[in-house]
């Protein structure tokens, strides 16, 4: 089932060229952030991440409002990433606000036993987050083509995650090849531009390997390396976000049955030719 799906997703974004849009953004965006954060640090590069990444959802969100219509251009994709825009980021808050929780819940209770080891909370809540996330995979999905609320969308993705376990199961499996068969693919050509500045660390001994940091890997490849990086990171991104994307709205279509429910507003009327309005 799972394979079929990456097909179809395949198929899309062939048939809709538009649907790589999201993925030129992000791949953009994650540049930047790359470059902002080696020449002016974390001050600047941890508010622009915040701040991307609220502008990136306009486009994820808009791109799955084009897969679900199966048709759109450009408008239609911002117009539909505005209009479901806090349909999908609400639930997102309710999720990483629950694991915020969990954490503080986690540090208040091993403090009144004494244990100020983080580490293990930290391992703890990695556990606990794990299953939320797969569990509450598909909300965004459930928020847009089945037109969810907050807690709805969430608890349908639940629903179908643990009917259809087995199925699910297949699609992480073939989704996390997909994202490790791309990162590996991309490390190795990023080695291959930046051979000769890394060469040097083959020689080193075990102690040097163990205390080596990022910054001193930055400090090696220099301003050449991180502008490769920066290249690298945006055809990462470009990849992966369209047909990682693609594949869980075409899963979540056949997980769902086949047929996409859609609520109407409580209140309203039809007019003479069948139209909704609400009051």
């Amino acid at each position: 089932m799972a394979i079929a799906e990456l097909k179809e997703a395949l198929i899309l974004l062939k048939r809709m060229p538009l649907l790589w849009i999201p993925g030129i953004v992000g791949g953009s965006l994650a540049a930047v952030l790359w470059v902002t954060f080696n020449l002016y640090g974390t001050f600047f590069a941890g508010r622009f991440m915040v701040f991307f990444g609220l502008v990136l959802l306009i486009f994820t969100t808009g791109m799955l409002t084009i897969i679900r219509d199966n048709e759109g251009g450009i408008r239609e994709l911002l117009a539909g990433g505005i209009r479901y825009y806090f349909r999908v980021l609400l639930p997102e808050i309710v999720i990483v606000s629950g694991v915020i929780l969990i954490f503080i819940l986690l540090m208040i209770t091993f403090s009144f036993f004494g244990v100020s080891d983080v580490s293990i909370v930290t391992a703890l809540t990695f556990g606990f987050t794990i299953p939320t996330m797969l569990l509450t995979f598909f909300y965004d999905t459930a928020a847009i083509f089945e037109e969810r609320r907050v807690f709805e969308s969430i608890q349908r993705s639940i629903q179908l995650v643990v009917a259809r376990i087995n199925e699910v199961i297949a699609f992480f499996f073939v989704y996390l090849a997909i994202f490790i068969g791309i990162v590996l693919a991309l490390i190795i050509i990023w080695e291959a531009f930046l051979y000769d500045k890394l060469e040097p660390i083959t020689r080193y001994n075990e102690t040097q390997l163990q205390s080596f940091s990022p910054d001193q890997l930055i400090a090696i490849i220099g301003p050449t390396g991180i502008w490769i990086t920066s290249v690298i990171l945006f055809f990462g991104i470009f990849l992966l976000l369209p047909i990682l994307y693609c594949y869980k709205a075409c899963f979540f279509k056949k997980l769902a049955g086949g047929t996409i429910i859609t609520q109407q507003p409580t209140t309203g009327e039809y007019d003479s030719k069948g139209r909704w309005y609400k009051y």
